[in-house]
C-alpha cells in the first residue's frame, strides 16, 4: 500500500510538472505562436463597399472594420481644423495666419499633400518627433538620486535625434546608431553622440556598493532597450521566468551579455582629427609657458589631493580597492568597469584639494593661480566632448544567470543570444576598422534590424499611429506580450509594418500615410442626438474602430510654445546648451538660475533644461513623464493645478500681456481686425460673429472700467498718453489670457 501511494503521488508529480512545463511563459506549448512572435505579412487590401471614401491603403482597413461593425465614418473635418490638427501633429506649433490663408486658398486637389510636404520638411518635425522618443528613452540631462548631478554633454543626444528625425534617418540605421554606433560607425560623430542612448540611466555615481550599483544599471539598459525596440516587458524575466510572456530568465540574461562589455565615457572628443592636431599644438605652445607655475601649483596641492583620494578610496571595500590599485594594463575587463566608476568618485574627491589645504598653503595656491591667468599665451579652451560608450576591449566580463536577480548568485555562465522564441541567428559582431571591442552590440543591432524581424517595425509604425491617433493599433505600445492588448486593426499593423521596411525604414514615408487618410481627415464631432453617432458610441464608446477622429490635448511642451508663438517671443534657435527658463524664486535655489536673455528663456519647449528631480514647473502639471522610466504613452489628467497654472500662473499672465502689446502694435487702429487675428493665431479659425461680438465688447467695457479705475496725476501730456494706453492694454491682455484658458486653445479637433 505504502509502495502504491508513493508510486501515485510520483505519477501526479510528473503529470504537474508536464502541464508547468507546457504553460511555462503563460501557454502551452502545443498553441500556435503568439501574433507578435511571427513575421508581419503585407495581405491585400480588404474589399470594402465605400471605396470612394478610401484615400489611400490605410482607409481600406479602418472602413473594413467599420462596415463589419455596421458603423460608418464621420464626414470630414473642414480645411482649417485639419490644419491646425496636422500642423500641431507634425510640429508641436499652431498654423500661423499666413498658412491659414494659405491653404484656404489652395482649392488643387493636391493642397493637402502640399501642406504635408511641407509640415515634414520644417525643422520643427524633428523637434516634434524627437518629444516622443525622448519620453521613450527616458532622457535627462541629470543622474536623478539624491546627488542628481549635472551631465554637461547630455543635450547632444537629444539634438542627435532631432537632427535625425529631420534627415528622415532610416530607423534601421537609427537603431544600429544609439546601440553601437562607435562599433559601427567610429568616424562619424553623430553615430557615436548616438550612443548616448545607453547612458541615459538614473545613477547613483557616489554609491559605494559600485558592485551592485553596475548590476543595476545592465538591468535598467536591458529593460530599457527591449521595451523599446521590442515593445516587450523582459525586465519581468530578471528574477524568474515571465509569468506571461515566454520569455526565460536565462533569455533575459542572453540578451543582457550583449552589453557586458559596456564601458561609459565622457571624454569622447567632438573633434576632427585636424582641430585635435590644433588643439594639441596650442595646448603644448601653453604648457611650454606654464610649466614653471604648474609644477609649484602641483607641489602645493599634491599631498592634499592624495590624502583625499586615499579616503575616498577606504570607503569602497577591498575588491574595489583592488580594481582601482591594479595597474590598468592588469585589470580584468570587469576590474575596468568597477574602477571607472569608482574614479568618477576619487576624481570628485580630489578637485576639493585645493580649497581644503591649510590656509597658508591656500594663499600661495590662490597667488600662483593668478600669476596662471597673467601669462601671455592663454590655455586653449578644451575641446568639446560626448557623451557616449565603448567596450572595455576584445574580451567582455562573464555575465551569468542570477539566482533572483541578486548579483551576489550567480550561477551558470551565459553568452549573448536571442529570446528563443523570436528569430534565432549566430550574432554577427564584425566591427569597423581598427575598434576594439567585441562587437556584441553590433550584433544585437543587426538582429533588431532584420528585414523579417516580427516586432522592431511592428513596434515602431505602432509608436507613429500613437502619435497621431493617440492610441497606438496595440495600445500597449511597450507591450507586445501576451497579456498586451491585442492590435485593433492587425492586418493594417502588419501592412504598415511591411509597408515601413519596403521603404528604407522611412518614417516621415509612415507618417505621410497616416495623415493623408480619410481616416486622419474625419472630424471629430461627436453628437449623441444623431442617430448615426449614438450606435457608434453604444457599439463602439472607445472609439477602437476610429469612426471619429479623437481629439486631443496638447501636451505640456506644445501648450507652453503656443503660448509664446502667439506672444512673437518664440526664439526658434536650434540645438546647444539647454534654455533655463524663469522658475518660482523659491524652486531656482534648487533646480537652475534662468538664462540671463529673454530669447534664451523662451526656446521651444524641446530645448528646455531636463533636471530629474525637479521638473518645470508647467510641463509637470500638464502630465510630463516621471523621467526615470521609459513613458510610451503620458497619462492625460484633469487637475485644478492645470487651471490654476493657467489662470493665475505668472508665465501665462506675461504671455498675456507680450500678446497684447504684439497685437496693439500691428492692429492698434482696428479693434475688428485685433479681435481677428486674436482668434486665428490662438484658434486657428476666424471668431464667429457672436464671439466678435462679445469679444468686442469686452474690450470696450473693460477699458473704460479701468480707465474709471485709474486716478489722473496732472503732470502733463506724458502721464496722460500712458493712461489712454494702458487701460487698453490691459483690456486686450485680459481677452489674450482668456483666449489662453479656453478649451479650444487647450485641444486639438
Amino acid at each position: 500500500m505504502p509502495h502504491r501511494w508513493i508510486a501515485g503521488v510520483a505519477v501526479l508529480l510528473v503529470i504537474t510538472l508536464t502541464v508547468f512545463a507546457e504553460q511555462k511563459g503563460g501557454r502551452r506549448t502545443d498553441e500556435p505562436p503568439h501574433w507578435a512572435f511571427v513575421k508581419p505579412k503585407k495581405v491585400p487590401l480588404p474589399r470594402i463597399q465605400h471605396r470612394d471614401w478610401a484615400m489611400n491603403a490605410v482607409d481600406y482597413f479602418i472602413l473594413e472594420r467599420l462596415e463589419e461593425a455596421g458603423l460608418a465614418p464621420n464626414p470630414p473635418a473642414d480645411k482649417l481644423t485639419w490644419l491646425r490638427r496636422v500642423t500641431f501633429d507634425l510640429t508641436g506649433l499652431p498654423p500661423t495666419v499666413a498658412e491659414q490663408d494659405a491653404f484656404l486658398s489652395d482649392d488643387s486637389p493636391n493642397a493637402w499633400e502640399r501642406v504635408v510636404d511641407r509640415l515634414l520638411a520644417s525643422p520643427h518635425y524633428g523637434e516634434r518627433a524627437a518629444q516622443f522618443w525622448l519620453d521613450l528613452v527616458r532622457y535627462a540631462e541629470t543622474d536623478g538620486f539624491k546627488a542628481d548631478d549635472h551631465r554637461p554633454d547630455a543635450y547632444r543626444y537629444r539634438d542627435y535625434v532631432i537632427r535625425a528625425f529631420n534627415a528622415d534617418l532610416p530607423y534601421n540605421r537609427f537603431i544600429q546608431q544609439q546601440l553601437a554606433g562607435d562599433e559601427l560607425e567610429p568616424e562619424n560623430p553623430e553615430a557615436l553622440i548616438a550612443t548616448g542612448f545607453l547612458r541615459l540611466w538614473p545613477d547613483e555615481f557616489n554609491a559605494v556598493n559600485l558592485e551592485q550599483r553596475w548590476q543595476e544599471i545592465l538591468d535598467d539598459v536591458t529593460e530599457v532597450t527591449g521595451l523599446v525596440f521590442l515593445g516587450l516587458t523582459v525586465g519581468c524575466a530578471r528574477c524568474h521566468d515571465h509569468k506571461y510572456d515566454p520569455t526565460t530568465q536565462m533569455d533575459y540574461f542572453r540578451l543582457q551579455a550583449f552589453f557586458a562589455a559596456l564601458l561609459p565615457r565622457d571624454d569622447l572628443p567632438l573633434a576632427s582629427p585636424n582641430e585635435r592636431e590644433q588643439y594639441q599644438a596650442q595646448l603644448r605652445q601653453w604648457e611650454s609657458v606654464a610649466r614653471p607655475v604648474l609644477q609649484q601649483m602641483e607641489e602645493l596641492v599634491a599631498p592634499k589631493r592624495n590624502e583625499l583620494r586615499q579616503r575616498a578610496l577606504e570607503r569602497f571595500h577591498a575588491g574595489i580597492q583592488q580594481a582601482v590599485l591594479t595597474p590598468r594594463a592588469e585589470r580584468t575587463p570587469y576590474q575596468m568597469q568597477i574602477a571607472a566608476m569608482a574614479e568618477k568618485q576619487l576624481e570628485r574627491a580630489m578637485q576639493e584639494a585645493p580649497a581644503k589645504m591649510a590656509a597658508p598653503l591656500k594663499e600661495k595656491y590662490q597667488r600662483l593661480a593668478e600669476q596662471m591667468n597673467r601669462l601671455p599665451v592663454a590655455r586653449p579652451q578644451p575641446l568639446p566632448t560626448i557623451m557616449g560608450v565603448c567596450d572595455v576591449g576584445l574580451v567582455a566580463p562573464p555575465t551569468y544567470r542570477l539566482a533572483n536577480g541578486d548579483w551576489r548568485k550567480p550561477r551558470e555562465l551565459v553568452e549573448p543570444g536571442f529570446p528563443h522564441f523570436l528569430p534565432q541567428e549566430t550574432p554577427n559582431t564584425t566591427v569597423a576598422p581598427g575598434v576594439r571591442s567585441t562587437g556584441r552590440r553590433a550584433g544585437l543591432a543587426r538582429w533588431l534590424t532584420r528585414p523579417d524581424h516580427p516586432l522592431t517595425a511592428r513596434v515602431i509604425v505602432n509608436r507613429l499611429w500613437q502619435q497621431h491617433f493617440g492610441t497606438g493599433i496595440v495600445a500597449t505600445p511597450n507591450d507586445f506580450g501576451v497579456v498586451g492588448d491585442p492590435p485593433s486593426h492587425p492586418a493594417l499593423l502588419d501592412w504598415l509594418a511591411v509597408e515601413l521596411v519596403e521603404n528604407g525604414w522611412s518614417l516621415k514615408h509612415i507618417h505621410r500615410l497616416v495623415v493623408l487618410s480619410a481616416t486622419y481627415r474625419q472630424s471629430s464631432q461627436v453628437d449623441l442626438s444623431w442617430p448615426q453617432h449614438r450606435a457608434a458610441w453604444e457599439a463602439d464608446r472607445e472609439n477602437r474602430l476610429l469612426w471619429h477622429y479623437p481629439r486631443w490635448r496638447l501636451q505640456g511642451e506644445a501648450l507652453r510654445d503656443a503660448m509664446l508663438a502667439c506672444s512673437g517671443e518664440l526664439h526658434r534657435r536650434m540645438f546647444g546648451p539647454s534654455s533655463r527658463p524663469e522658475l518660482p524664486p523659491n524652486l531656482s535655489r534648487y533646480a537652475w538660475k534662468p538664462d540671463p536673455r529673454p530669447e534664451d528663456r523662451n526656446r521651444r519647449s524641446i530645448y528646455l533644461y531636463v533636471k530629474r528631480n525637479c521638473k518645470y514647473p508647467l510641463l509637470e502639471v500638464f502630465d510630463q513623464p516621471d523621467l526615470f522610466n521609459s513613458c510610451a504613452r503620458r497619462a492625460q489628467t484633469t487637475t485644478a493645478p492645470q487651471a490654476l497654472c493657467l489662470l493665475n500662473g505668472e508665465f501665462a499672465r506675461q504671455r498675456a500681456i507680450a500678446w497684447a502689446e504684439r497685437l496693439l502694435q500691428r492692429y492698434g487702429d482696428s479693434d475688428d481686425l485685433l479681435v481677428e487675428h486674436a482668434w486665428r493665431q490662438a484658434l486657428g479659425r476666424p471668431p464667429r460673429d457672436q464671439e466678435r461680438l462679445l469679444a468686442l465688447r469686452f474690450i470696450h467695457e473693460t477699458q473704460e472700467q479701468l480707465a474709471r479705475e485709474q486716478a489722473l496725476p496732472a503732470d502733463g501730456e506724458t502721464v496722460q498718453r500712458r493712461l489712454q494706453n494702458a487701460p487698453r492694454l490691459a483690456a486686450i491682455a485680459e481677452l489674450c489670457h482668456a483666449l489662453f484658458n479656453t478649451n479650444e486653445f487647450l485641444y486639438v479637433d
